[in-house]
């Protein structure tokens, strides 16, 4: 049994039907636990995040704007998984797991709103005089310093996933489609992606959220408008889209000639991985960023942090799966809609490609080229956020430089690596920082209902009297 056997062995465990269930359970507890605020604060939410930053907020303490922290976080969130992700669920789940990635997006909201807003309650600040948060610190001081050998693994594994997923993994897709769509090689490629990486992350918080801030609403607007454009070019399959999506949401897709079907259950195992994976709600990878906002109070930017949530999976992979049914490119025999079947050997992001190449013609092929492309990078730049604070808590600040020239490295070198086992390491790696994240947000769960009452009992309420008079 070679390392791929063991590592595929250890995934199936970790990434089990458990684990669903904990992350799953996670956040219906949280929603119940906060009397569904994702629903009831949502405008609120966006709102805080995408006006003028007040003038409370701008004094108070923190690095960034409550959007930049938002940008940074869409940044290493939007990635791949919205394009590759969202057609691997509906080719093995069919239509119906786009319901279920709605589901578990929804309840994500509200896991995202508690790492957030426990990332900036135990906040610390560094000697660079930068703010650090994340898992780490609201289990060491939340949960007190028994519970730190959680602490400890979830910034090993934040530190390495960073450098897989977030980093070599994404460098390796931005090559291929490269190479595949203009004839770059995947050498030149890397190097391109190594200069540009070390000007953006060796300039610090600030020049990565101002990056964020600028490539985010950017690469989501050009894939949303090509999305939306070959949806209204067949506005009358939207309706028989959605009735599709909701209809395999509760019964199985029946079997036809050359296609075996598929069962409900698979439709809610691979709507509710692929939602986790697309908008990492219970990784605590968006704590990471949210304890260096500036904020006067923790639940606000909270509350910014669960729209990036609704933004991934509500919006960006709802226009891919729709996109996906629209043309038939989830069904190898062809779609009940367009009743066009596709080649049955794509998947992934090659799917989506032809997808959108079959209404747009090459300028489709384009679309999801740069969107790949912008994705990517993005994720990788976000990430290196994620990395280094993990890295800053193992080693201190002074090890950050370090943490900097290897994330470089194996950005350059991620581009014309094999990267099958560092995926699977990849993997394993997410699925062990999740574990601590989940055990915190549960046993913490009174200290963010206490600080929701605070902030709507004696904030928010003093602000909309203000505002009235």
């Amino acid at each position: 049994m070679d390392i791929l056997d063991i590592l595929g062995k250890i995934n199936g465990i970790l990434w089990g039907t458990p684990s669903l269930i904990l992350l799953f359970g996670t956040g219906l507890f949280l929603t119940f636990a906060l009397r569904g605020l994702q629903f009831r604060k949502l405008m609120y939410a966006f709102k805080l995040g995408f006006t003028k930053e007040k003038e409370e907020d701008a004094k108070a303490e923190g690095d960034v704007s409550n959007f930049k922290a938002l940008m940074t976080a869409l940044a290493a969130t939007i990635g791949n998984g919205n394009i590759a992700g969202v057609a691997t669920a509906i080719t093995l789940g069919g239509p119906g797991a786009i319901f279920w990635m709605w589901v578990v997006g929804l309840l994500g909201m509200a896991t995202k709103y508690a790492e957030a807003l426990l990332a900036m309650k135990f906040r610390v600040k560094n000697d660079k005089g930068e703010y650090s948060g994340g898992p780490m610190y609201y289990v060491e001081k939340g949960l007190g310093p028994k519970f730190k050998i959680l602490a400890i693994a979830f910034a090993l594994f934040g530190a390495f996933a960073a450098l897989g997923i977030g980093n070599s993994v994404q460098s390796n897709t931005i090559a291929s489609v490269v190479d595949e769509s203009f004839g770059i090689s995947g050498i030149v490629t890397g190097i391109v992606l190594a200069v540009l990486t070390t000007l953006i992350i060796f300039g610090g918080i600030q020049r990565i959220s101002t990056v964020a801030g600028f490539f985010v609403p950017m690469m989501a607007l050009l894939y949303i408008a090509g999305s939306l454009l070959i949806i209204f070019l067949n506005v009358d399959k939207i309706i028989p889209s959605f009735a599709l999506i909701f209809e395999y949401a509760f019964s199985p897709v029946a079997a036809t000639s050359g296609f075996v079907g598929i069962a409900v259950s698979e439709a809610i195992r691979s709507g509710v991985s692929r939602g986790i994976f697309s908008n990492e709600a219970g990784l605590g990878t968006a704590a990471l960023i949210a304890g260096n906002a500036r904020s006067d109070h923790p639940v606000k930017q909270a509350l910014v942090a669960m729209t990036g949530t609704f933004i991934v999976t509500i919006i960006v992979c709802t226009m891919t799966g729709l996109v996906l049914i629209i043309t038939g490119f989830w069904d190898p025999t062809g779609g009940a809609i367009s009743g066009v079947a596709h080649n049955a050997n794509l998947d992934g992001g090659a799917l989506t490609s032809a997808a959108f190449a079959s209404s747009l013609g090459q300028i489709g092929e384009y679309i999801v080229a740069f969107s790949v492309i912008f994705f990517g990078f993005s994720t990788i730049v976000g990430w290196y956020v994620y990395g280094e604070k993990c890295f800053e808590y193992l080693f201190g600040t002074k090890a950050t430089g370090l943490y900097r020239t290897i994330y470089v490295a194996a950005c350059g070198l991620g581009a014309v690596a094999n990267l099958t086992v560092v995926w699977a390491f990849a993997d394993m790696a997410n699925a062990l920082m999740m574990i601590p994240n989940l055990i915190a947000l549960v046993l913490l769960y009174k200290v963010v209902i206490h600080e929701t009452n605070d902030y709507f009992e004696n904030h928010y309420k003093v602000a909309t009297m203000k505002k009235a008079s």
